[in-house]
């Protein structure tokens, strides 16, 4: 397959090639961050003791010791036999080196794999693709695992990319896929897509250098190979347990669903097969269709997750399906690489919620993708008339700022059309769950803490502010108040602004995004606020006399304050997002709602909130003031950036004329009909008719 240098040219576009001098700024700066990454993961493999990196090697220390003495050893025989010999090498250089090795191959697959990009392959992907591809493999857990001593699997990729794209004969390509699969078995089945792809030669050579790697390790090793390939079947519950999370394999799944004997022998070989079967006919045809990459991609994520033990570090292939174009809307483009990029470089926890329902789901997430991209994933084919043009993204027209020293952001465009549900889906999961990690690590000084709140008490008792106490103890006295007061604080702080969100989605999505972007940006200024400023809530703050409504008693000795803390920062207090969400709840509907009952309702919740969390003594009437300036705030920004909301007027004039002269730019695309009064526009709303210049005259 030719370059991508050879063929950047192919694509006439010129928004997409692009100024060379710009491209090749960005393409240094990728490749300085792939360095900083490099250095930050060697750091970490380099971190463990000489003596402790050296048996993680898992070898004997001497040539007639059983490689699987320990049942730590996972590799096959070959893998043993060509590791063995490291064992000689002292400790510190071992360890710089294997490291260094490692990281070097990764960088290597992303040159090699930027290179087999089907045709045609613009300028800028040409440029970009290579430091791209292997940022994300630093940062995936397949590389982060792949660095520490013993671990193989970033190897056996780099020997098959190099044998299907950048080797010229047929023999040493095949001499370079059986390598890889004597070093990892599953890998065999690059055989069958070679021989049915029309490389047979290749193929018999991959077949003939397996067979003699393997034979090669029974006559060295007898012992050994008895052991990986008879009892343990292909080196089944070597290295850990067959049924633990790091075997993310259709056996492994299987096991920890609690299936055993015959039962899961029968339907675990059942499934594989199918897998198989599907997964190879589909590398076939996109191999035929000119996409040998994610025929590759698709190829390997099949054999990892039929192998008895497709350990996390082996799924470096599932990244390599990011070549498939999913979808015809130019919308639904970043779906498959976004969906793919999350689950293979955040831990399960942060995608999924911690519930038991979802545990088969979460405990497989590298499994599921990885069976997804081989068997289900609709990835075009290069014939398709979407392949290069997808349906465009409807835009609205450029807003003019009212504050004309604060210009609009250029990239910042209206979009009229709805996001797509998984990946907004995928990002408000991801957002939440790393919104709550940074708010967990926010500075717990309890002293600090202590100190802020004293300072904000005495700001509001020289306001005349300090009602919490009042307000906390007349609840207190009043039970049905107080269990009013507890419901709606641990009812709707999540609900609420979900079911509006869910809503605007559904009947106004160019709304939706305004209120989406606006609820994103005040959360992340209130976590600035959480860092610059713990504050110990007025439950919390000994002497003071606050009765904790909602969570009970609390030992004001005991630092930790019980099991609360393990839940969320205790500190994380200033600005308050229970009545700042509360507040954006208020906002949205009394904007949007079209009957006066709804705005009624819409403003009762932010005043019934601020209640709640002064009564249950959660927060400083302060805290609140706090969450309505992050939320003003978040409004403003959205303003700045893109405009007033709602300007969103639909041309059906100007819409008849361009269908004979074009439309131009500022359009607002497919969404526009000349429909009578009764019609509605993209966002559910009715279509305004403005009649056009040509109308007036």
């Amino acid at each position: 397959m030719a370059n991508a240098a050879e063929h950047s040219g192919a694509n006439g576009h010129a928004g997409v090639i692009g100024d060379s001098g710009r491209l090749g700024a960005a393409r240094l700066l990728l490749w300085a961050l792939v360095g900083v990454l490099a250095v930050r993961q060697a750091a970490a493999a380099l971190r463990l003791p000489p003596g402790e990196w050296l048996s993680g090697l898992h070898l004997p220390g001497s040539i007639p010791g059983s490689l699987y003495d320990t049942g730590q050893f996972a590799g096959t025989p070959f893998a043993g036999l060509v590791l063995k010999p490291l064992v000689g090498l002292t400790a510190p250089s071992l360890e710089v080196a294997w490291t260094c090795v490692t990281l070097l191959c990764v960088a290597a697959i992303g040159l090699v794999a930027a290179r087999g990009l089907p045709d045609p392959v613009p300028r800028r992907t040409a440029l970009l693709a290579a430091p791209v591809l292997t940022a994300l493999m630093m940062v995936s857990l397949p590389v982060r695992e792949a660095a520490s001593p013993g671990r193989t699997a970033v190897l056996p990729v780099l020997l098959v990319l190099l044998a299907v794209f950048r080797v010229p004969g047929d023999r040493p390509a095949g001499f370079l896929v059986g390598l890889a699969a004597a070093l990892q078995p599953a890998l065999l089945l690059f055989a069958p897509l070679l021989w049915l792809t029309g490389r047979r030669p290749t193929a018999r050579t991959a077949a003939v250098t397996f067979a003699g790697a393997t034979a090669l390790s029974w006559a060295a090793m007898p012992r050994d190979s008895w052991t990986y390939w008879v009892e343990h079947l292909a080196g089944t519950g070597l290295g850990g347990a067959p049924d633990g999370l790091a075997n993310q394999s259709v056996h492994g799944a299987l096991l920890r669903l609690g299936l055993t004997g015959p039962v899961e022998i029968l339907l675990y070989a059942a499934l594989a097969a199918a897998i198989v079967w599907i997964g190879l006919r589909r590398a076939v045809r996109y191999a035929r269709d000119g996409q040998l990459l994610l025929a590759v991609a698709v190829t390997g994520c099949v054999a990892v997750a039929v192998s008895p033990t497709g350990w996390r570090h082996q799924l470096l292939w599932v990244l390599l399906a990011v070549a498939g174009k999913v979808g015809k809307r130019a919308a639904d483009r970043p779906v498959w690489p976004v969906a793919v990029v999350l689950a293979m470089t955040l831990p399960s926890s942060v995608l999924l919620p911690n519930l038991a329902a979802l545990a088969p789901v979460r405990d497989n997430v590298l499994l599921l993708t990885a069976l997804v991209a081989a068997c289900a994933v609709p990835f075009l084919p290069r014939s398709s008339p979407y392949w290069r043009e997808p349906v465009p993204t409807d835009y609205g027209r450029p807003a003019a700022a009212r504050w004309s020293r604060v210009p609009l952001l250029p990239f910042w465009r209206r979009v009229l059309s709805r996001p797509n549900l998984l990946l907004e889906l995928l990002l408000i999961r991801v957002g939440y769950s790393l919104y709550s990690h940074i708010r967990a690590a926010a500075p717990t000084s309890r002293s600090l803490a202590e100190g802020n709140a004293d300072q904000i008490l005495g700001i509001e008792q020289a306001l005349g502010l300090d009602i919490e106490h009042a307000v906390n103890h007349a609840v207190v006295n009043t039970p049905w108040l107080e269990a009013f007061f507890n419901f709606y604080y641990t009812s709707f702080h999540f609900v609420v602004p979900l079911t509006i969100l869910a809503v605007l989605y559904w009947r106004r999505p160019g709304d939706y995004r305004w209120a989406r972007a606006s609820l994103g940006l005040a959360t992340v200024l209130a976590l600035i606020g959480f860092w610059l400023y713990p504050l110990a809530p007025p439950r919390l703050m000994p002497g003071l006399g606050f009765v904790d409504t909602v969570h009970g008693p609390q030992d004001l000795a005991n630092p930790s304050y019980g099991a609360m803390t393990a839940i969320s920062n205790q500190y994380a207090a200033m600005p308050s997002l229970h009545f700042g969400w509360s507040l954006w709840c208020g906002i949205v509907i009394v904007v949007l709602a079209p009957k006066g009952w709804q705005k009624l309702l819409g403003a009762l919740h932010p005043l019934i909130t601020v209640c709640a969390i002064v009564a249950t003594a959660n927060h400083w009437v302060l805290d609140a003031v706090g969450g309505a300036l992050v939320v003003t705030a978040g409004f403003g920004l959205v303003y700045v950036l893109s405009g007033p909301r709602g300007l969103q007027v639909k041309l059906p004039v100007q819409r008849a004329a361009a269908s004979t002269e074009g439309t131009g730019a500022g359009d607002t695309g497919a969404g526009d009909t000349g429909a009578g009064a009764g019609d509605t526009g993209a966002d559910g709303e009715p279509v305004r008719r403005v009649p056009s210049a040509r109308a007036r005259s």
